[in-house]
C-alpha cells in the first residue's frame, strides 16, 4: 500500500490526532462493565497452549478477575494506564474439552461475568500455503462485482454513502459477487485468490490531496474481529472461503500489522500511550527502506522510517509493546482457524519491527506448517529485498519470513519490456536479476507481478502495445515464483495513477447492475479482449498440469542482440521459453543452447500448437516469446 504525500497544511491540521491524550478521570465514577473480549473466541488443542485476553468496558481493569473450568487455568491479569482494560493470561491445557466457562470480575460487591467459549477445531482445510504451483489472482472487493446491493451502504457507520459515479467513494463491490464468479477464475486457469483487506475500516470520509475519500481499498482497519459488513461480514467470509475450497482455490487474505485506521475502537479509547508511536508533532514515515539496511545509517533516519504515520488517520501501531504484539499474533491465528484461509500478504512488511515479525510468522508456521506468509517491501534491489525473507546473507537480524513480492522483478521486466536492449538494459535487466537468486534461501516462493492495485496497470505502461502484454505474461507465467495477477489485466484494463489511485482501480465491467458490457463473458469481451484472456487461460492451464514448468529447475542463457532463453525442466520434462525483444524476427540457432537441448530433436509451440519438426534454427517473430516443450526423437 503507498499514499501520494499530503500537503503541509492538512498534515498540520490533524497533527493533534497523532497525540492521542488520556483522560480517565470522568471515567472513574462508572461502575465496571465488560463490553467486549478479544478474540472473540479461541480453540481447545491448539500447539500454543497460551492465550492472552483483552477485556474491555468501563473500568473493566478496575474488576479482580477468576475463571473456573477445568483445564484452563488464569495465570496473570495485567492492568495498563486506561482502566477501561485488562490483559488476562491464560493457559488451556491439551486434555481441555470444547465448552464456556464465565469470566468473572469482581470489585467489591459489584459482580460481573462474561461467558467466553472455547471451539472444537474443525478438519475443513486451513493453512494450505502457496506453492510455485499456483496461480493469484488480485481482487479488490469493492470494485469488483456486487452480489448483494442491500449491504451497499449502512447509516450507523462513520461512512454512509455508495456511490459509483465518484471515484474516491464505495461502489458496492462485496465478498458475494466475488464468490458468484468463482467459475470465472477457475476457466482462466487461477488457483488461489489474493482478496485486497476485508477487515471493517468504519473509517469516516478523509481529506486527502482535497478530495474527500473512502476507505474502500481496506487498509484502514477499525475492528480485527469484523469482516467489513458492506462486504458481507463474517459469515459470508466464511462461506465464501468454504466455497473457493471445494472449487480447489486457495484464499490469500491481506494482513496489515504496522497501522489501523484513526476509527478503530481501540485508538478512541487507546489503553495506554505506548500503544501507538507518537512523536511531538505530526511525524510521516520517510518511505525510506534504506536506514533499515545500512549499517552506516542513523537511528534517526531509521526511527522516522519505521515509526513515523502512513498518514495522519492511520496510526502506527508500537510493537514493540508486547500487548499490542499479542493482541495482533493472536488475531492472525484466529483468522486462520476461523475463516481457514491459507495464506497471508502482509501489508508495509518492512515499516514493521523485526522482532514482531518474526514472532508472528513463527507462531503461524508453528500451527499451520504450510501456510505461505509474503510481505509487501517496496525496494529496488535484490540485496535489499532479500533482507526482508529467508535469506543467504549474513545481516544482523535474519528474517524468517517465507517469501516476499518480487517487486525487484517486477521492475526489471518493465525495463525488459520498455528499454531497447543494451548490455544492462532491456532485457538483460530481467536475466541479470534472476542471477542473483542466490541470496534468496528460496527463490520459488517470490511471488511475482505485472502490477497492482498501487500501481499504473501494465497495459497501459507497456503503451498498450499487445506483442508487449503477450511477452511480459509469458514470462510471469514461466520463469520461477508464483506469479499473480491483478484483476482486469486478463480484459485488457488499463489507465495510469492520474489524478489518483482510482483510476487503476476501476470497476470490473459486468460486475454492477446496470453495466453495458459484461467481460466475465466471451460475448461480453471485444475480439482483442478475448484473445488476451484465452492468451493467459491457455498458458495458466498448461502451466498448472506442467510440473516442469511451474516447479522444475530454471536454467537461464545471457541474452544476446534482444534474444532471451530459458528453460524450466525436471526428470520428465523441459521447455523452453525463446523471447525475440527486437523488431525483426529472428532465425535463432541453437548451439549454445545445447547443455539442455542435448537429446532433443524436436517441439511444440504451446501457445501456437504448432510442431517444431527441428530445433536447429527455431523462426522467433518480432516482440515475441515462445514457449516450446520440447521432445525426442521417436524410436518408431
Amino acid at each position: 500500500m503507498k499514499h501520494s504525500p499530503l500537503s503541509l497544511a492538512f498534515a498540520k491540521g490533524l497533527a493533534l490526532l497523532s497525540v492521542l491524550l488520556l483522560s480517565f478521570s470522568a471515567q472513574a465514577q462508572q461502575k465496571a462493565a465488560i463490553t467486549r473480549v478479544d478474540p472473540t473466541n479461541w480453540w481447545v488443542g491448539m500447539k500454543n497452549q497460551n492465550l492472552q485476553l483483552l477485556v474491555y468496558g468501563p473500568n473493566a481493569g478496575t474488576l479482580n478477575y477468576s475463571i473456573d473450568y477445568p483445564g484452563v487455568e488464569l495465570v496473570k491479569s495485567q492492568k495498563v494506564e486506561n482502566p477501561n482494560y485488562a490483559f488476562l493470561d491464560l493457559t488451556i491445557a491439551a486434555s481441555t474439552k470444547p465448552g464456556s466457562f464465565n469470566i468473572t470480575g469482581q470489585n467489591g460487591k459489584q459482580k460481573l461475568t462474561r461467558k467466553y467459549e472455547l471451539k472444537a477445531r474443525n478438519q475443513e482445510p486451513k493453512g494450505q500455503g502457496l506453492t510455485s504451483a499456483d496461480f493469484i489472482y488480485l481482487v479488490l472487493p469493492d470494485r469488483f462485482s456486487n452480489g448483494d446491493p442491500k449491504n451497499d451502504k449502512f447509516k450507523d457507520l462513520a461512512d454512509p454513502k455508495a456511490d459509483r459515479s465518484n471515484p474516491f467513494l464505495r461502489h458496492g463491490g462485496d465478498i458475494q459477487g466475488i464468490q458468484n464468479h468463482l467459475n470465472y477464475f477457475q476457466e482462466l486457469g487461477v488457483t488461489a485468490l489474493w482478496l485486497n483487506p476485508v477487515i471493517e475500516n468504519n473509517q469516516p470520509l478523509t481529506d486527502e490531496g482535497g478530495q474527500m475519500r473512502s476507505a474502500y481499498h481496506g487498509y484502514a482497519f477499525t475492528d480485527h474481529y469484523a469482516v467489513d459488513k458492506r462486504l458481507g461480514g463474517n459469515e459470508v467470509y466464511r462461506k465464501f472461503v468454504q466455497a473457493a475450497h471445494a472449487r480447489g482455490l486457495k484464499v490469500v487474505q491481506d494482513a496489515v500489522y504496522n497501522h489501523v485506521g484513526i476509527n478503530h475502537w481501540f485508538i478512541k479509547d487507546q489503553p495506554s500511550k505506548d500503544w501507538v508511536h507518537q512523536f511531538p508533532a505530526y511525524t510521516n514515515t520517510s518511505h525510506k527502506f534504506q536506514p533499515i539496511i545500512d549499517p552506516n545509517g542513523s537511528k534517526a533516519d531509521w526511527t522516522v522510517m519505521m515509526n513515523g504515520w502512513f498518514t495522519p488517520f492511520m496510526p502506527d501501531l508500537n510493537q514493540t509493546n508486547p500487548l499490542v504484539a499479542n493482541y495482533l499474533i493472536q488475531n492472525a491465528i484466529w483468522v486462520v482457524e476461523n475463516f481457514g484461509i491459507d495464506a497471508w500478504r502482509i501489508d508495509t512488511y518492512m515499516y514493521n519491527d523485526d522482532q514482531f515479525m518474526n514472532a508472528c510468522n513463527q507462531a503461524l508456521l508453528d500451527e499451520y506448517p504450510n501456510i505461505h506468509i509474503f510481505g509487501e517491501s517496496w525496494v529496488n534491489n535484490v540485496v535489499a529485498q532479500s533482507r526482508f525473507t529467508r535469506n543467504n546473507i549474513n545481516f544482523p537480524f535474519k528474517s524468517n519470513q517465507p517469501g516476499t513480492l518480487d517487486f525487484v522483478l517486477f521492475n526489471g521486466i518493465n525495463d525488459g519490456l520498455n528499454q531497447k536492449f543494451g548490455w544492462d538494459e532491456g532485457v538483460s535487466k530481467v536475466h541479470q536479476i534472476l542471477a542473483q537468486d542466490a541470496v534468496y534461501e528460496n527463490s520459488m516462493k517470490l511471488v511475482t507481478f505485472l502490477d497492482n492495485h498501487d500501481m499504473n496497470r501494465y497495459f497501459s505502461v507497456i503503451g498498450e502495445d499487445f506483442d508487449k502484454y503477450k511477452m511480459g505474461l509469458t514470462w510471469l507465467l514461466t520463469t520461477r515464483g508464483i506469479p499473480s495477477l491483478y484483476y482486469g489485466t486478463e480484459i485488457l484494463m488499463k489507465n495510469f495513477k492520474d489524478p489518483s489511485d482510482a483510476e487503476v482501480r476501476r470497476d470490473f465491467p459486468g460486475g454492477f447492475a446496470g453495466d453495458k458490457e459484461n467481460k466475465f463473458t466471451a460475448a461480453g469481451r471485444n475480439a482483442r479482449e478475448n484473445e488476451a484472456f484465452n492468451f493467459v487461460k491457455k498458458l495458466a492451464t498448461y502451466r498448472k498440469n506442467t510440473p516442469a514448468l511451474h516447479s522444475g529447475k530454471l536454467m537461464q542463457f545471457v541474452p544476446q542482440d534482444g534474444l532471451y532463453v530459458y528453460f524450466r525442466y525436471d526428470e520428465s520434462k523441459t521447455i523452453m521459453v525463446a523471447t525475440n525483444t527486437t523488431d525483426k524476427e529472428v532465425d535463432m540457432k541453437t548451439e549454445r543452447f545445447a547443455e539442455r537441448l542435448n537429446g532433443f530433436t524436436k517441439g511444440k509451440n504451446i501457445l501456437t500448437d504448432a510442431p517444431l519438426a527441428s530445433l536447429a534454427t527455431i523462426k522467433v517473430p518480432a516482440k515475441t516469446a515462445i514457449v516450446v516443450e520440447l521432445q525426442k526423437q521417436s524410436n518408431l
